[in-house]
């Protein structure tokens, strides 16, 4: 090995605890991250179906209806398959 192979091994090998920390440190804010996220998510969801069912048991949305004509398409695909 050369002498700056060694050199580099020596100087982790006396920095490696407080690399080691580093490391565990961003696992742990990393973790934390996703669990205030995923905190956030629930909670999130929950209020929103507690106002859906609170507003629907009350107020009645009458909502539009559409039809679409999908005849051109049918006979399309069934051209497609006869063939």
């Amino acid at each position: 090995m050369s002498q700056e192979k060694v050199d580099r091994y020596k100087e982790e090998k006396r920095n490696r605890a407080k690399i080691i920390r580093k490391e565990k440190r961003q696992w742990m804010l990393t973790k934390a991250g996703i669990g205030v996220v995923a905190v956030l998510l629930v909670a999130w969801v929950g209020i929103s179906v507690y106002n859906y069912s609170d507003t629907s048991s009350t107020t009645t949305v009458d909502l539009p209806t559409y039809t679409v004509n999908t005849m051109a398409l049918d006979d399309y695909m069934d051209g497609l398959t006869a063939e």
